[in-house]
Parts: C-alpha cells; structure tokens; sequence
C-alpha cells in the first residue's frame, strides 16, 4: 500500500486487484488465491487509488487464464460495494 501512495504523486493509480494476488507459476500455469482479492482492494481503496481492475468469471475453475486470481461475479459485485462504502466514508468520492 506505501508504494500505491508514492505513485500517486506521479501519476493516476488502478490497482490491479486480481493479478495482486497471483502466484508465479511453478508449472504450466500460474496460480493465485482470489480469497485475498477483496481485502486487498478494499486496502487500495482505504488509500485513494483512483481506480480498479478486476478479473471475473461466472466460474473461474473454467476460465483459460487466471481462474485462481478470479472473482466470481457475485463476489464483484459485494467487493465494489465495500470499496465505495470505503471511498465515501473516506472522502475519495
């Protein structure tokens, strides 16, 4: 989170949500933990990123790239919402 605030200074930041909590591949494919995904936008959000990117699937277990890092939409849609909930009670808004 302290280096989203040192680029801040230079320029916009987009937090990238999903590829943040990839794991590098130790084999054919990468992997990742989407579990983390929504903590740690909301702890991008907490220090006024101006914006967010986001991998989703209906089922990650079949997407071609990325399925471990994926939100599934439900999950998105619940994560947008704690994120302007914290941009509001914060000001960023």
């Amino acid at each position: 989170m302290r280096n989203l605030l040192l680029m801040k200074e230079y320029a916009p930041v987009i937090f990238d949500a999903t590829h943040s909590v990839q794991i590098p591949s130790t084999g054919g494919t990468t992997g990742g933990n989407s579990a983390f995904v929504p903590s740690m936008a909301k702890a991008a959000a907490a220090v006024g990123v101006d914006g967010f990117f986001f991998e989703t699937h209906t089922d990650p277990s079949v997407a071609k790239s990325d399925g471990p890092n994926m939100l599934k939409v439900e999950d998105l849609y619940k994560t947008i919402n704690e994120i302007f909930a914290i941009q509001e009670a914060l000001g960023y808004n």
